[in-house]
């Protein structure tokens, strides 16, 4: 049976604040604990309204603490907005707090625009051929200290905190198989170069300390109801959000509205068919069916899934949902 797992970007509604996100992330992270999910990422992302997970660490203790079996992580940390040794240091504290539970999903891009880089103080002179380097050197930092080492992270320093690349192009699949680490790829929002980076990163994966073959996790959004009318319904948020992002709106998460698919143009459409053409959206055979093809046709080791949905009790339902006709699932042993 496939893992499941929870990629929680922490949204933020219309209406609510980032506070009230974030203690229903810790929520959501028990329901899903109870469930027998695998995993609970959250992700790095900033100058979006609707997101409130900007400060990932500090949100991944808020979570970890509140749980007890769960693995915690980053889906991901976007490291060109970092020095890699703050990074071990941050992820190293989680794993000295944790241990055994903590994970570090690593991007390349940004997370954010250009200004808002800006805004970071990061130089922008690079061309990002520094990531490979930075995944390394941050690496390093969770190996065991060598005598004489004239810069360790403290925590960090022998924890072996395990690291995935992330990606939604064929860049990453290509590190992540050279290094031999896991892959996690963001089909949830761009699944264009899906199967090319599944591809890519099978054929020239090379065993590693810490991986011996090769591991892919696929995001998917999924929204389940009692319903698909229902199910089509709360999407809606998702597609209201995803437009927004795309066409320069950023906003809070909107409620969701009726017969929503009608009222689009051409152009909109096609934005959101490029972004969300592996959601899966309907009630318990519905979804049941869509993870059962998806998994047929992409081969995945593990899925990580997401749901932007307005109600907090409904994604929490939907999630819920997921698990049982998914099957398989049992709570992790503590």
């Amino acid at each position: 049976m496939v893992p499941l797992s929870i990629l929680d970007l922490s949204p933020i509604t219309e209406g609510g604040d980032a506070g009230q996100s974030l203690r229903n992330s810790l929520d959501l992270a028990r329901h899903v604990e109870a469930l027998g999910y695998q995993r609970y990422w959250m992700a790095e992302h900033h100058n979006l309204p609707g997101i409130a997970s900007a400060a990932t660490a500090v949100a991944l203790a808020h979570v970890a603490a509140g749980t007890s079996s769960i693995r915690i992580g980053a889906g991901g940390i976007m490291l060109p907005n970092h020095a890699p040794l703050l990074i071990a240091e941050q992820f190293g504290t989680l794993a000295a707090l944790h241990p055994g539970r903590v994970e570090l999903g690593l991007g390349r891009a940004p997370g954010s625009d250009q200004v808002t880089a800006r805004a970071m103080r990061r130089t922008l002179l690079g061309s990002g051929d520094e990531f490979p380097r930075d995944v390394v050197e941050l690496m390093s930092y969770f190996e065991p200290a060598e005598p004489g080492q004239a810069v360790q992270a403290v925590p960090g320093a022998g924890l072996k905190v395990p690291i995935w690349i992330l990606g939604s192009s064929t860049y990453g699949a290509q590190l992540a198989a050279i290094l031999g680490l896991p892959f996690a790829f963001a089909s949830h929002f761009a699944p264009a170069m899906m199967m090319p980076a599944i591809a890519i990163y099978r054929e020239r994966f090379r065993p590693s300390a810490q991986l011996a073959a090769p591991n892919i996790m696929l995001g998917v959004s999924v929204v389940a109801a009692p319903t698909d009318a229902e199910a089509r319904f709360l999407f809606s948020s998702l597609q209201q959000s995803s437009l927004n992002n795309r066409t320069g709106r950023r906003g809070r998460l909107p409620p969701p509205v009726d017969d929503f698919d009608a009222g689009l143009d051409p152009y909109a459409r096609a934005i959101l068919d490029d972004s969300l053409a592996c959601a899966i959206v309907g009630a318990p055979e519905t979804v049941r069916q869509g993870l059962d093809d998806f998994i047929t046709r992409t081969g995945a080791d593990e899925l990580m899934v997401t749901a932007n949905i307005f109600d907090h009790a409904k994604r929490k339902r939907s999630f819920e949902i997921v698990a049982k006709v998914h099957g398989g699932m049992t709570p992790p042993a503590n």
